[in-house]
């Protein structure tokens, strides 16, 4: 594991942008791994954000703050809009977002009407492609949105009253031809256990982590036992031999099929064929997050943002510091 350290006076959001750190909260502040800094952005945002994502062409971020109502829409560094989502229960887990771009178009998809319904809105436009009669969604908290590398597949790590961490997958191009597929997903891992982690290995698998809570059934075993891992491949819907890992886990970012992040109360990396925690620099707090719901003061979870080109992972440590972590 190799660690690259990045000092400056006032952080606010990190994210990935052609393989150099932004803050786009802060003028477009850009860390270069060459150890040079400069501005590419026009405005500070003197808001409380604390996240932000970027368009996979890198001309549109959405800034917003994790546990709270309020984000900003911004091309090339500029504001198009506000965005909002509602206020039901969102001190207590991650606003839902991600970027998808089909054909020409790009789309935030975030939940603008109702903490359960899933929407498409088109960034320029402003319009909610996906706000049609008759929609009907089910009773789930969205968050953690993620998109698959060949950008077909939506994925939701949420929640569900009592609660219950989720996963739901969706297919993009079919719910823009028919949003009322975003009312359900088309599958979702069903293995016996609670799934509170997961991350795209690629287009067909996905790494999938159990909790410690009991089995759904206490008479038949649990094909994915407590606090362990597998790869789902959600095309066949089978899952590998699930492995124990050897040591807490519970934040998991896919790396490769052999290899996986885990950002529990430090950055390690770990073998997910033998369960074996292969390197590991526990003088980096990098938070106590197992789930999209948040019982921890949002000041103990740091910003984890990760590469999936690269395999680097980036922590926002504290407000003058950003760890960049290598696999290699």
């Amino acid at each position: 594991m190799k660690r690259q350290t990045f000092k400056t006076d006032s952080l606010k959001t990190i994210d990935w942008l052609k393989g150099n750190i932004v803050d786009w909260a802060s003028g477009g502040q850009l860390y270069s791994f060459d150890g040079q800094q400069r501005q590419i952005g026009k405005y500070h945002y003197a808001f409380s954000f604390d996240a932000s994502i970027t368009s996979q062409n890198g001309q549109y971020t959405f800034i917003y703050k994790r546990l709270g109502t309020k984000g900003l829409l911004l091309k090339e560094g500029e504001v198009i809009r506000e965005i909002n989502r509602t206020y039901y229960c969102a001190e207590r887990y991650e606003f839902p977002a991600a970027f998808i771009t089909v054909g020409k178009e790009t789309y935030l998809v975030h939940c603008p009407i109702d903490y359960c319904q899933l929407d498409f809105e088109n960034v320029e436009t402003g319009e909610i492609v996906s706000n049609i009669p008759g929609r009907k969604p089910s009773d789930i908290f969205h968050s953690r949105l993620s998109i698959s590398p060949g950008s077909k597949y939506l994925m939701v790590c949420g929640w569900v009253w009592h609660p219950l961490d989720t996963v739901e997958l969706y297919d993009i191009a079919v719910c823009l031809e028919n949003p009322l597929l975003l009312d359900k997903s088309f599958l979702s891992p069903n293995f016996g256990t609670e799934i509170n982690s997961a991350s795209f290995i690629d287009n067909e698998r996905i790494l999938i982590a159990s909790t410690e809570e009991e089995p759904f059934d206490d008479e038949v075993p649990a094909l994915l036992p407590q606090k362990h891992l597998a790869i789902w491949n959600f095309i066949k819907n089978e899952i590998t031999t699930p492995i124990k890992v050897k040591g807490e886990f519970g934040n998991l970012f896919a790396i490769n099929e052999r290899q996986a992040w885990d950002m529990f109360k430090f950055p390690k990396i770990i073998n997910i064929q033998t369960g074996e925690i292969e390197s590991k620099m526990e003088e980096i707090n990098s938070g106590l997050q197992t789930s999209s719901i948040m019982h921890e003061n949002i000041e103990e979870l740091p910003q984890i943002c990760f590469n999936r080109e690269t395999a680097q992972i980036a922590v926002l440590v504290n407000k003058n510091t950003i760890e960049v972590l290598s696999p290699a």
